[in-house]
């Protein structure tokens, strides 16, 4: 095998039916990453003893029948976000170069208990938004449909490896859009949980009220398979919904007929215009979603503007608390993207985040009347096609506003699918929101459009 399978759900059936070896997975993963990483800088650190000391046990247990489920044996990567025991992790910062944590972060004691082999822990912002930063320890990923763009943030080593075929599934976290944006601007399948549904435990913070744990990977199935690894309830974590983890993978390919979208056009077409490409593939799934059976009609919320208001002065104010200590000891150590957004953040007062979390259940209010005769929503994922990495501001995120938070105030599972290609062969996408703790209708609907289109034959490699 020269290279590795196309998705997470082939690789495992392949395992499970002896027809290809995790080690010789393994050795595949990391020989690409030895190969890639130098131009795309998608992992910090590979861990190759690791890697290969459980694709050696999950063999063992190929062979002997007793496979601990789809995950056993797939190559993954994790976010360096993520705590690893014995392993540093560094959130991508100057703070933690040296921090070697004791123990692993929930997802990972999940993933691994599960039998995933990990590659290698993949670069991020600096703690999840101080980037694409160039005076970091290490630098910023790159995009793998071209070198001299950027992948998005912050999950952004995640997406890289993915797209570049390294691995077959990562975490990421999303705060802001940090998993559906990356997975727009990358081609990929990305989804940001409803608030709760995953343990947040080991994973290093920046806004409690947002921060989402969540998979990406290269297609819809393939996120399910990762979620239902890591769904349910975690009594460390005081966000963590108490009840029972669903499953995700049953109604998987129970298809829309029936089902009632509707599409928030002005967001991407009025509030922010996105670029032509980005707009076509918002239509592109809403035709295919209607072809498959479902009912599709436009809904109107709040402007755009007022989601992304209200969630940057929530996300800011949360982020300052927690690096307020730091900041003020070590100001000078933090890359200068996040220490100028510490910075600013700092000028936000506790009325403007009081008055914030009052227009927060306003707006949440607004989309659950407007989803009241709606199973699903569809906007963009993002504005255009990726940018020239140099060319995003330190501000980029607060000059214009974004697509995908505010489905981080509301709480709503959101996820990002790839719905073509726009500027330069540039993957655009597309996101696909459901109620609260429905998630399993909005992976219905994204491994619907996945199997009635054919976006996910075309890699960049």
């Amino acid at each position: 095998m020269s290279g590795l399978p196309m998705s997470l759900a082939e690789a495992g059936r392949l395992i499970a039916a002896r027809k290809v070896s995790p080690v010789e997975l393994a050795d595949i993963a990391l020989e690409k990453a030895e190969r890639r990483n130098p131009d795309l800088h998608a992992f910090i650190r590979l861990t190759p003893e690791v890697a290969r000391a459980q694709a050696q046990a999950a063999e063992a247990r190929q062979m002997q029948g007793g496979l601990l489920g789809p995950l056993d044996g797939i190559p993954i990567g994790h976010k360096d976000i993520y705590e690893t025991a014995g392993i540093p992790t560094t959130g991508h910062s100057r703070i933690l170069e040296h921090h070697v944590p004791a123990r692993d972060a929930a997802t990972v004691r999940a993933w691994g208990g599960g039998g995933a082999v990990m590659v290698g822990k993949t670069a991020t912002h600096e703690f999840a938004w101080g980037g694409p930063s160039f005076d970091l320890p290490w630098p910023p990923a790159r995009n793998p449909w071209d070198t001299t763009r950027f992948t998005g943030g912050s999950s952004t080593g995640s997406a890289a490896a993915l797209a570049a075929g390294i691995v077959l599934g990562a975490t990421g976290s999303d705060t802001g859009g940090s998993i559906r944006g990356p997975a727009g601007l990358c081609g990929l399948a990305g989804i940001k949980p409803t608030f709760g549904l995953c343990s947040r435990v080991g994973i290093l913070p920046l806004a409690y009220s947002l921060d989402t744990a969540g998979p990406l990977a290269w297609t819809t199935e393939d996120c399910a398979l990762l979620l239902q690894t890591m769904a349910g309830h975690d009594r460390e974590d005081p966000s963590s919904a108490d009840r029972p983890a669903p499953d995700l993978l049953i109604g998987l390919s129970g298809g829309v007929k029936g089902l009632r979208i509707g599409v928030i056009r002005h967001f991407h077409e009025r509030d922010i215009v996105a670029s032509a490409a980005v707009r076509t593939g918002v239509d592109h799934l809403a035709d295919v979603l209607r072809a498959e059976g479902a009912t599709v009609r436009d809904v109107t919320l709040p402007p755009l503007m007022d989601f992304n208001a209200v969630g940057w002065v929530i996300l800011m104010s949360e982020a300052l608390a927690v690096h307020e200590p730091w900041l003020r000891a070590r100001f000078n150590e933090y890359g200068e993207f996040l220490r100028e957004r510490l910075a600013l953040a700092s000028l936000v007062s506790a009325t403007d985040y009081i008055q914030a979390q009052r227009r927060r259940r306003e707006l949440t209010a607004a989309v659950t009347a407007a989803m009241a005769d709606c199973d699903l929503l569809l906007t963009a994922a993002q504005v255009g096609e990726a940018p020239v990495i140099e060319t995003v501001g330190k501000f980029a995120s607060l000059e214009a506003p974004g697509l995908t938070i505010p489905f981080n105030l509301t709480g709503q599972p959101a996820m990002t699918v790839c719905t073509g290609f726009g500027e330069g062969g540039l993957p655009v996408g597309a996101q696909i929101i459901g109620r609260p703790f429905e998630d399993a209708l909005v992976l219905r609907a994204g491994h619907a459009f996945e199997r009635a289109t054919s976006w996910r034959a075309k890699r960049a490699e």
